[in-house]
């Protein structure tokens, strides 16, 4: 395997680049990475187009979809030219180890990308430095692939309202979030340069969301050039994030009904992209009755963020109208980001579609 002797500063998480992707790697778990590769990773592929797709794998260690579609990406290739460059960031190997998110020793990788709020963190040393690594080859254009938990559909998420943006995230799926908060994303970072999405393809280990990955990185790859016209409208439902949920640190939390400060629906996850109506329940209020959720925003725009969410009776409903994304069931999640996202439609301006 060709290493090309880049690195990131001696303070940080090393960066290991290649020129070649060795047909082992095309059988490797996630969680065996670290017996391979040194530590994070970029692999620079040639392709007949110059200018490269840059797709990023592993920000978070358990989720494994973008590894697992970028191998089956690479198999049905071998043997032929790839059709554009490709450069694949391989990210939190550490953790994909331990087959967590991140490992509590580290920031988030998906957080510490150019403008995020920790930028004396070592990742952003390590995140900085790819960035203009891929910067200097002139990006077509990039994807983020993740998972989450929870019942989730797969969708695409973007930081730029543009038509080229809009473009490559249908290619994946026609429900695309507009997001801005939380900062320090991939995709937030690199959108600056050329088009980016981010994919969510639902929970890890699914065969169906790797086929899905990869297919979708396979027509990413493929695509000469981002049509002049724009989507119809037909093609595109496009929602933007308006708050962050969060359980306050020292607060507790069940899902079985057991007491605590909150105590969260069983089945609150399968509420999410669902309209949801005001006075929608997503659980009680435990112990003293007297703590609340905190309720963040989730744009640059100056949300109303106590209008989201109401307590009455000791019931957490919500207080307007909604559609939630990314509610869990996971602990670890919610204390490591958040319990999840209320959002709304909105048209290729940003303006919410319900107050037209």
């Amino acid at each position: 395997m060709g290493e090309i002797k880049r690195r990131a500063s001696s303070t940080g998480p090393q960066l290991a680049c290649y020129d070649d992707f060795p047909q082992e790697l095309l059988d490797v778990a996630a969680r065996d990475l670290w017996r391979h590769l040194p530590g994070p990773s970029l692999f620079t592929l040639p392709g007949r187009n110059p200018h490269p797709l840059f797709v990023t794998v592993l920000l978070h260690g358990n989720e494994t979809t973008g590894w697992s579609a970028v191998q089956e990406l690479l198999r049905n290739h071998q043997g032929r030219e790839l059709p554009r460059r490709l450069m694949v960031f391989v990210g939190n190997i550490e953790a994909a180890k331990a087959n967590v998110r991140t490992l509590d020793t580290q920031t988030d990788y998906n957080r510490t990308w150019p403008g995020t709020r920790y930028p004396e963190a070592p990742e952003a040393t390590l995140m900085r430095h790819v960035l203009e690594l891929v910067a200097s080859e002139r990006p077509f254009a990039s994807v983020d692939i993740h998972n989450n938990t929870g019942n989730n559909p797969h969708y695409g998420c973007v930081n730029h309202l543009n038509e080229r943006f809009f473009h490559l995230a249908r290619l994946f799926s026609r429900t695309v979030v507009y997001f801005t908060r939380p900062v320090g994303v991939q995709s937030a970072a690199i959108g600056k340069i050329c088009p980016a999405v981010t994919v969510e393809c639902g929970v890890p280990d699914s065969q169906p969301a790797t086929e899905h990955a990869a297919q979708f990185l396979n027509a990413a790859l493929s695509l000469d050039h981002f049509p002049d016209h724009p989507l119809p409208d037909g093609d595109l439902d496009l929602l933007q994030t308006a708050v962050i949920l969060r359980v306050p640190p020292d607060a507790s939390f069940t899902y079985d009904g057991g007491d605590a400060d909150f105590r969260l629906s069983h089945d609150i996850d399968r509420l999410n992209f669902s309209e949801l109506e005001a006075g929608t329940k997503l659980g009680r209020l435990g112990g003293n009755l007297d703590r609340r959720l905190a309720v963040i925003p989730g744009a640059d725009f100056d949300a109303d963020t106590d209008s989201y969410i109401e307590y009455v009776d000791g019931d957490i409903r919500l207080a307007q109208s909604a559609i939630p994304a990314m509610l869990t069931r996971d602990p670890r999640a919610v204390r490591l980001d958040c319990l999840g996202y209320l959002m709304h439609r909105i048209d290729r301006s940003g303006r919410r579609i319900e107050d037209e």
